[in-house]
Parts: structure tokens; sequence; C-alpha cells
């Protein structure tokens, strides 16, 4: 055997190695926050999903994707198109439970924009508009939070009633719920999903697909 097939067959080996620690490791993780997702429902049940919770497709769907999200993430806005292929694709199987998660700055007034339009049943359009156009006011250090609201406002939000609903105190109590919930369930990037209450690790639109056809099929 000569010097170049020992090279090759040790980076193959090793390469093996690598790919199979990956492997662990990323099982090592799922089944670390399952456990976690698990023990903080056992400890606070309401904590994945509230009753107030925003809920996209039939509300009584057999299978439930519950995505914690920051309107102001350019990841959140990635995977939208995708959460709306699946609601078409799966219209009576399927429902999506949104969670509010504002880590970015202006991002809470983006979830009283979001609210206000759910006052006024305008709550999908709103969230279509704000994800569509999201380069144009989600500037990160500096959001341009008035073109937000005028965003809102060319899809059909009533802003001088939606105005004066911007502090209402229940949008006031569902951020506060919606962020110690957050804390609960250990979410600390978004999107975060969790699928029929257990989390999603593995980060992709691929793997979001497959999961959400395998439980669908679960149902079958």
């Amino acid at each position: 055997m000569n010097r170049r097939a020992v090279l090759l067959g040790t980076s193959a080996a090793a390469l093996a190695v690598f790919g199979g620690g990956a492997w662990y490791l990323r099982q090592q993780q799922e089944a670390e926050a399952q456990a976690a997702a698990a023990a903080a429902m056992t400890q606070n049940p309401e904590a994945l999903i509230r009753p107030y919770s925003p809920i996209l497709g039939p509300a009584q769907a057999p299978v439930t994707l519950v995505e914690f999200f920051d309107p102001s993430c350019e990841a959140c806005r990635a995977f939208h198109p995708v959460i709306e292929d699946l609601l078409q694709q799966y219209p009576t199987q399927l429902r999506v439970v949104l969670r509010y998660t504002p880590f970015h700055e202006g991002s809470d007034e983006a979830v009283r924009i979001l609210e206000a339009a759910r006052r006024q049943e305008k709550f999908e359009p709103v969230l279509d508009a704000l994800f569509e156009k999201q380069p144009e006011w989600a500037i990160h250090g500096a959001p341009d939070l008035d073109r937000a609201w005028r965003i809102a406002g060319a899809v059909g939000l009533d802003l001088e009633k939606a105005q004066s609903d911007r502090l209402h105190p229940d949008t006031t109590a569902i951020l506060n719920q919606d962020m110690a919930d957050m804390q609960t369930m250990g979410v600390r990037a978004t999107p975060t999903f969790f699928l029929d209450g257990k989390p999603l690790t593995n980060l992709s639109a691929e793997a979001l697909r497959d999961a959400v056809s395998s439980a669908v099929a679960g149902i079958s």
C-alpha cells in the first residue's frame, strides 16, 4: 500500500469518526432539549400554548406546531413562506400557534401592531405584510417603526383605532406572559419550533417539512 492510499484511508476514517461524533452530539442535544421542554411543561403546562395565542389554521387541528417568533427576525421571515405552504398542504390537519419573542429592538412595538390588527381581524394580512416588508422597517439598531405602522395601514389596518389600542393593557399582559413563557421553555433564539409538544432541534426548511409530514402521517 503506498503512502497516498494510507493518507486517504486515514482521512476517510477521521471523517467517519467526525460524522459519527456530530450525529451523536445532535442526538444528545435533541434529547436534552426534549427533556427540558417536558420538565417545563410538567411544572407549567400552559407555558407552551396560552388561550390567547394567535392561531393560523383550524383551531381544532390534530397536529400543532408552536412557533416562538420575532417579527424583526430575518430567519423567521425566511420560514414564514414554509409555514404558509404547510398550512396549505395540510388545511385540516395542521394548526400553527404563534408566541411572541421580541428579542430585537423595536419588536415589542411590532407585536403591538399585530395585536391591534388582531382586534380588527386583520392579523394575518398585517403579519404577512410586516414579514414581506421587513427589510424596510426592521433595521438593526435603528428600526423604523413609523414605517411598520404605515405598512400595516396599507393592508387595511385602521391606524387611528390601532394607535388608540397600542398600549392596551391586554397587549402588555400578552407581551409579558410570552416573554416569561419563553424563558420557561428555554427558548434562546428565533424561530424556535415545538411540534406536538416536542422541540425541533434541526432547524431547516426541509427538516420542518419532514417533521410535520411525519406528524400528519401518524394521525392517518
